[in-house]
């Protein structure tokens, strides 16, 4: 084959943060992120001396809330991808 031409089956390298376990792990530990922030601002708002600290609890579980959202859409986006990409290289073989 040419240098210049370009195979036409080539093995798509995912990186490690990108993969099904990887993800599953980033949602469960920001779950546990999350709850902890729940419990935060449960605490800070029942004793008043904690009152002006609870931006950090609500930090915690805004920023916690991102990352499960985005880690989600990108777990759907390579989970339905990786499915059409199989059924085109299934159909392409018959």
């Amino acid at each position: 084959m040419p240098l210049g031409q370009n195979p036409l089956f080539r093995k798509i390298i995912v990186p490690w943060y990108d993969t099904e376990k990887a993800c599953y792990t980033v949602i469960v530990f920001m779950l546990l992120v999350f709850l902890f922030g729940i419990a935060g601002i449960l605490e800070a708002s029942e004793k008043t001396e904690y009152n002006e600290y609870i931006w950090v609890p609500v930090l915690l579980v805004a920023m916690s809330t991102w990352v499960i959202v985005s880690t989600s859409i990108r777990l759907i986006k390579n989970i339905f991808i990786g499915s059409q990409s199989k059924d085109l290289r299934f159909r392409n073989s018959l």
